[in-house]
């Protein structure tokens, strides 16, 4: 199988302050239905608002007002951060149903340090939320298939939730079924254009690996017409955000001139990005051995400038 970069997604999100930042502020995450304060008060920031008027409903069995809190504790949005805390709450609202608390704590289960490791229920949890519709939860459960059960049994049960979470909107899926569909896995037969759309839908949502992957198949042709000027376009992006392997493709775009005008300073300055990122590459190391010292001097200005 050709996945790749396909880890558990968020470990350890259920208490992470980025978590709380990229999360859609919606009411429905905290298995709300209708208008209600405490939500109201976190939605606009007021954070501490938002925990005196949810703690006493948690404390009363309210299953939002318990997911909810948990969020508070668990991202510190105006108290200390505490992971216990957060891991109370989170298991109560999950007992009660709501899909974003068993998501949370299933990772907090399946992690054992806030609580006592527990796969089996962690995993239960995990599916109970990814068939409520919870797209990371579904992800996750996807991974989980896999590393149970390797085989094409897992695999073909795994793609079901990766299609979920894919269709869902969520980039990691996006490329997971990318992949499976250029390599004929699980239950995807092999499709090379409906890959190349996968690939597009993830890299449009800034997956670098996926603007990789797109980049050189509009190159080659592969899963549609060749556009080699798109492809250049897809690879440099997934260049200026980091990534290796597309920062030493482009810069042999640069030396031959495809998707984009010959240049050899630009071509040198890429290498050089490439090379600082730990990528070694023989035919671009030749090709910087055959440049002139003041050539060397220029590619190493402008691989320093800001991108």
């Amino acid at each position: 199988m050709i996945l790749r970069r396909l880890v558990l997604l968020a470990v350890l999100a259920a208490v992470t302050p980025a978590l709380a930042e990229s999360a859609p502020v919606d009411p429905k995450r905290f298995g709300l239905r209708t208008p209600d304060l405490a939500y109201g008060a976190y939605q606009r920031g007021l954070f501490i608002t938002a925990l005196n008027l949810a703690k006493p409903r948690a404390e009363a069995g309210d299953a939002a007002a318990q997911a909810l809190v948990a969020e508070i504790y668990g991202n510190g949005l105006g108290v200390k951060r505490d992971a216990a805390e957060a891991a109370k709450w989170y298991r109560a609202a999950a007992d009660q149903g709501v899909a974003e608390a068993q998501f949370r704590y299933a990772l907090i289960l399946l992690d054992g340090e806030i609580v006592a490791k527990d796969e089996k229920r962690g995993g239960e949890l995990m599916k109970a939320a990814a068939d409520a519709g919870n797209m990371l939860a579904a992800f996750n459960y996807a991974q989980l298939l896999l590393s149970r059960e390797p085989g094409p049994a897992g695999l073909a049960e795994a793609t079901k939730y990766y299609r979920s979470a894919a269709e869902a909107g969520l980039p990691d899926a996006q490329f997971a079924m990318a992949e499976l569909a250029a390599g004929g896995d699980g239950a995807v037969g092999a499709d090379e254009a409906k890959a190349r759309q996968w690939y597009e839908k993830a890299a449009r949502a800034g997956f670098d690996t996926a603007e990789l992957m797109l980049g050189v198949w509009l190159i080659e042709g592969r899963g549609g017409p060749v556009d080699r000027k798109a492809g250049f376009a897809w690879l440099l992006r997934a260049a200026r955000q980091g990534n290796a392997v597309a920062q030493a493709r482009v810069a042999k775009l640069y030396m031959a001139g495809i998707g984009v005008e010959p240049d050899t300073l630009s071509a040198a300055a890429w290498t050089i990005r490439a090379r600082r990122a730990g990528l070694k590459d023989a035919d671009l190391a030749d090709f910087m051995d055959g440049l002139t010292d003041d050539e060397t001097k220029k590619a190493l200005a402008k691989a320093d400038a800001p991108l």
